[in-house]
């Protein structure tokens, strides 16, 4: 299973917001600036995000997108699923080998699992664990 750059981007989005939450909205602009993405298509991306109840939109000259969940009540595999569709690398369904089929499935629900049990809470702190430990000091 290969996640396109709609999921990747779109999960770069949430991130975004979830690092920010609390803060007020925070404009695409900003986002695709700051990680050096089309703005536009980032716009493309937040309607399915929005229409699913992941975020809102605030308008006026300070407006942008918010959160409408707190960050560890989304899933990286909500965001995944709006964007991308089901997950599953194959359409196991229609194998007509039992073993094979099995093992379809198995792998299934191995990318479910981490995507469902990795919430935008945990992908802020990581990224944020991250950012303290690149410091580099010279005595």
């Amino acid at each position: 299973m290969k996640i396109s750059t709609k999921g990747r981007y779109g999960l770069t989005i949430m991130m975004e917001l979830a690092g920010k939450f609390g803060e007020g909205p925070t404009s695409l602009k900003s986002i695709a600036e700051r990680n050096q993405l089309s703005e536009h298509y980032l716009e493309q991306l937040i309607a399915p995000l929005r229409n699913a109840g992941l975020v809102k939109s605030i308008r006026g000259a300070y407006g942008g997108y918010i959160l409408s969940k707190e960050p560890h009540e989304i899933t990286s595999g909500d965001v995944i699923r709006i964007l991308e569709g089901p997950i599953s690398p194959v359409d196991f369904t229609e194998e007509d080998d039992p073993a094979k089929r099995n093992l379809w499935l198995r792998i299934r629900n191995s990318i479910a699992e981490v995507l469902d049990s990795t919430t935008l809470a945990d992908l802020v702190s990581y990224k944020e664990e991250i950012r303290q430990d690149s410091y580099m000091f010279y005595i």
